[in-house]
């Protein structure tokens, strides 16, 4: 019985089981897969080696040339739009200064202007003469300026010089202070009759309000930061005096400051 079993296998030497040719035809399909993977990849890179133009001659091209964009293209038209809201003990100064405020708005930025008395806030508007688009956020910096308690000469210079920003913080954002501790505080800031505080301005060349325990600064980023300095090591408790000298140390290093030399802007 092993001789019949034998032959049999002998005399069909070319018998090859169905689940090794399905394997085979398989493996033999991945196989024609790769290569065909392979020969669309080589095709791809030899198409983008042909396409692709390299130009050793960069500073000849020609730069791309955006013509500015219109008023009339921005918003679809539409004007532009600033509401800046007015505190309450905000209202009699505004009164008064109305005529400051209003001018220079107007007749050099040609903005539109109005008090809003029902929403208690004043309304900012471009209009068709207005050729500026930077000018409406101007107006708006010039108008909050007032409105936290810089006098209407100090907030004119946001109008008429570039750079300078409005810097807030409170004196429990350096100190957590409460009480007679937070008054001592603002007076050292503020000192005898405003001393410290103009000392500090004129240094710094940068406009100071103290409003009970919130505080802003006006001027350039790096002045900002001098004064911020003077003020943060105040609050922390060191000698005013000690604190001028160093200011004027600053000062000295850094003669980037916009000013005429009497604590006013250029």
């Amino acid at each position: 019985m092993q001789t019949s079993s034998e032959e049999s296998m002998i005399i069909d030497p070319d018998f090859v089981p169905k689940t090794i040719l399905s394997d085979n035809n398989d493996q033999q399909k991945e196989i024609c897969s790769i290569n065909q993977n392979e020969e669309t990849t080589s095709n791809e890179i030899e198409t983008e080696k042909s396409t692709m133009v390299v130009d050793n001659n960069i500073n000849e091209c020609s730069k791309p040339k955006f013509r500015p964009a219109k008023r009339n293209e921005l918003r679809n038209g539409s004007p532009q739009f600033r509401e800046i809201p007015v505190p309450r003990h905000r209202f009699a100064p505004l009164l008064k200064e109305w005529k400051k405020i209003y001018e220079p708005l107007v007749k050099h930025l040609n903005l539109q202007v109005r008090m809003n008395l029902k929403s208690k806030r004043v309304e900012i508007r471009t209009s068709k003469y207005t050729t500026d688009l930077g000018s409406i956020q101007k107006a708006a910096d010039f108008v909050k300026a007032f409105m936290l308690g810089f006098s209407v000469d100090d907030a004119l210079a946001i109008l008429r010089v570039d750079d300078l920003y409005i810097d807030s913080f409170e004196i429990k954002d350096v100190k957590t202070l409460e009480g007679d501790h937070l008054s001592r505080a603002i007076g050292r800031i503020a000192g005898k009759n405003g001393k410290v505080k103009f000392a500090i301005e004129n240094a710094s060349k940068t406009r100071i309000v103290l409003a009970d325990s919130s505080i802003h600064i006006l001027g350039s980023f790096q002045n900002i930061k001098i004064a911020r300095d003077a003020i943060v090591s105040l609050i922390l408790g060191s000698p005013p005096g000690k604190n001028e000298t160093e200011i004027l140390k600053k000062m000295d290093d850094d003669n980037h400051c916009i000013g005429d030399g009497k604590g006013g802007f250029n």
